[in-house]
C-alpha cells in the first residue's frame, strides 16, 4: 500500500473543474483523483479532503486550495499541470496493545425498518437523534446536541471490535455535514462527521483490514480513510 499527499496544480484545470473543486464536490473529485491511476478498472485507493493551509507549514507556500490524502494499492502517477503528489510505503507494524491517534472521517449511518414497508432504510445517525428528540418533546438546543454526539460515538464503539481496536477515551468530534449532489438521473445524498482521538490496537490483523480497505459507507466520496499514527 501507498500513502500520498497529492496537491492540485490548478493550470490544468479549466473553470466548471476548479469550481467544483473549491465547492468540495466529493464526485468531482473522487473523478480527479482517478486520474493519478490511469490503468486502474476499479477503485484502488480512499481518499481524504482537507485544506493546504492546516496542512502545511509556511515553507511550502500553502495555498487556499483542497490538498488531498490518498491511500492506495498502487503508487500513484502525478498528472502533469494538474495533480502533484508526494508518496510512501505504507505497511505499518501494529501490536497489540499498541496506542495510537486516529483521525476518521466517516458517513454513520443505521438502518432501520418501517412498518409495512419489505426493505429496511439508512438513516443518518445524527439526523435520527435529533429525529427521536423531537418525538419525545426534547428540543432545547444542548439536548440535540448531546443526543447527536452520542449516537455518534456509539456507532463507532459499536463497530470498534470489528476493525481491531478499542477506544481508550471518549473522541472528539467536529465537522458534521450533510452533502447533496445530482449526476444525470441519480441523487447522491450522505453525511460525514470527522472523529479524532486515540485507540488501542486490539486485533492487528482486523485492524489493518480496516486501515487498507476504509471503514463505514461512501468511500468512494471521502469517508472511510482511518488514518493512525503514533504518539
Amino acid at each position: 500500500m501507498y500513502l500520498s499527499r497529492v496537491r492540485v496544480a490548478t493550470q490544468g484545470l479549466d473553470r466548471n473543474a476548479l469550481v467544483k473543486l473549491l465547492s468540495g464536490d466529493a464526485y468531482a473529485n473522487h473523478q480527479l483523483l482517478w486520474r493519478l491511476f490511469t490503468q486502474e478498472e476499479e477503485r484502488p485507493f480512499l481518499f481524504r479532503q482537507e485544506m493546504e493551509k492546516d496542512q502545511l507549514d509556511s515553507q511550502e507556500s500553502p495555498r487556499g486550495l483542497p490538498l488531498f490524502y490518498v491511500l492506495s494499492s498502487r503508487e500513484p502517477e502525478p498528472v502533469p499541470g494538474v495533480l502533484e503528489c508526494q508518496s510512501k510505503p505504507f505497511d505499518p507494524k501494529l501490536s497489540p496493545g499498541d496506542r495510537l491517534l486516529f483521525k476518521l472521517r466517516a458517513n454513520p449511518t443505521m438502518a432501520r425498518k418501517t412498518d409495512g414497508e419489505k426493505r429496511s432504510r439508512r438513516h443518518d445517525v445524527l439526523m435520527d437523534a435529533k429525529w427521536q428528540c423531537r418525538q419525545q418533546g426534547r428540543d432545547a438546543p444542548w439536548e440535540v446536541r448531546e443526543a447527536m454526539e452520542a449516537n455518534a460515538e456509539q456507532w463507532l464503539v459499536n463497530r470498534s471490535e470489528a476493525w481491531g481496536f478499542t477506544l481508550d477515551t471518549t473522541p472528539q468530534l467536529s465537522g458534521y455535514r450533510q452533502h447533496q449532489w445530482q449526476r444525470k438521473q441519480r441523487q447522491i445524498r450522505f453525511s460525514s462527521v470527522d472523529y479524532e482521538g486515540v485507540i488501542t490496537v486490539a486485533d492487528p490483523e482486523r485492524l489493518r483490514a480496516a486501515l487498507f480497505n476504509g471503514v463505514g459507507r461512501s468511500r468512494a466520496f471521502g469517508c472511510g480513510m482511518l488514518m493512525v499514527r503514533r504518539g
